[in-house]
């Protein structure tokens, strides 16, 4: 580990180490750390990704897919399902991933780019000179140290203490995170191909349930609850095992994990002097799905190329950061404001209401209806409040 860098990484999800990997590719020198002993675990993530997001950053490899997904089915509280399937039996629109292999695979590809990668090394804080971040400061095997750089990039997750420290408010209401529960199960008859999505205040106030394949019989389990829509006593666990007793009462459970999920829409600055956040720590994930492997993705090729940029033009200012803020709402701005819209009208609708939308779609076909855009569009011919709140022309949808 040298004493500068270009540009410093602290976090080895997928948006960290694709960060990486853009700006050791574009010519920087780039260290990247992780606070954990392991990349990739424990992981905290339901590990669902679309097949088209995936394409560029990595050639597909047998051995980070548990399973390829060609369909789903949402349940609303009633039973009434909508099933969502693709139109040729061999399209594959999704993989389940083994989380503790493909983030892995990132890093390597980051390593293999240039960049240095030290796990067990955890940020402690912010060289901050003349206004502006200028390094970090990190411990490793009980040793402190501090590293120059002229950017940081904080992909430390939910709970990112980079951009506070940087001076960035990241702050969440209870409105703005889900708390999330998984379970690995094993035992359970599932469909191998197909991911299931449970509505209703009975299973999941403010958020759903979620079964996610993982192979023969084995298969992601969890449940993700609104901050503002738990009550006192309330725990999702609680919820989850409740829902698991009725669907799987023969399931074994192997693993569990937790978190938090942001589902904000994002925040308003995602970068500053020397700085710029991404994946989670930005808080870029989708506000109705809780999704953020692609926005990870997405968000850390940006700052990687945007880094690169500003190492090359010898440009680190807060001007120079905003460029990577500018990208990202080129590129998904519209969508995050569609999704945090549906959000907030969703997790207000009642049961009956959610029960009476979905008898609405019983005569729509939704083969080949792949993914939240084309959902929007058959969702907003039947519900007129929710075309005017969505304003499509103004969105473009």
């Amino acid at each position: 580990m040298k004493d500068a860098y270009d540009v410093i990484v602290v976090g080895a999800g997928p948006a960290g180490s694709v960060a990486a990997r853009y700006a050791a590719e574009g010519g920087a020198s780039v260290l990247l750390i992780e606070k954990r002993q392991e990349i990739g675990d424990p992981v905290r993530c339901a590990e669902g990704v679309g097949a088209i997001d995936l394409d560029k950053f990595l050639d597909i490899e047998t051995r980070w897919i548990a399973s390829p997904i060609k369909g789903a089915t949402i349940y609303v509280p009633d039973g009434t399902s909508i099933k969502m399937r693709a139109k040729d039996e061999d399209q594959i629109y999704g993989y389940i991933l083994e989380r503790k292999i493909f983030d892995r695979a990132l890093a390597e590809r980051a390593a293999s780019a240039g960049a240095e990668v030290y796990t067990k090394t955890t940020a402690t804080g912010l060289i901050m000179k003349d206004g502006r971040v200028a390094g970090v400061k990190v411990m490793r095997l009980g040793e402190e140290k501090e590293i120059a750089a002229n950017i940081v990039i904080g992909a430390d997750g939910v709970e990112s203490k980079v951009g506070r420290w940087a001076g960035i408010d990241t702050t969440l209401k209870p409105s703005d995170i889900e708390t999330g529960v998984q379970y690995l199960m094993t035992n359970i008859d599932i469909d191998q191909d197909n991911v299931e999505f449970f509505m209703g205040n009975r299973h999941a106030p403010g958020g759903y349930v979620w079964i996610f394949p993982k192979g023969p019989r084995r298969a992601n389990v969890g449940i993700g609850l609104l901050g503002s829509k738990i009550k006192e006593g309330d725990r999702p666990i609680d919820y989850l095992n409740r829902f698991i007793a009725q669907r799987f009462p023969d399931g074994k459970i192997v693993e569990m994990d937790f978190g938090g999920v942001p589902v904000s829409g994002g925040i308003d600055k995602i970068y500053g002097n020397g700085i710029m956040l991404v994946g989670d720590a930005g808080r870029l994930t989708d506000p109705i799905t809780g999704g953020g492997i692609k926005h990870a993705l997405w968000s850390g090729e940006l700052a990687g190329i945007a880094a690169a940029k500003a190492v090359k033009d010898g440009d680190f200012s807060e001007k120079s950061m905003k460029q990577y803020q500018k990208a990202w709402e080129d590129k998904c701005g519209k969508i995050m404001k569609r999704d945090l819209i549906l959000k907030n009208y969703y997790v207000d609708m009642s049961d009956e209401d959610a029960n009476e939308l979905a008898k609405s779609l019983e005569d729509f076909d939704f083969t080949g209806v792949l993914d939240v855009s084309q959902l929007v569009k058959i969702l907003a011919k039947v519900d007129k409040k929710l075309l005017f709140q969505l304003g499509i022309n103004q969105l473009g949808f």
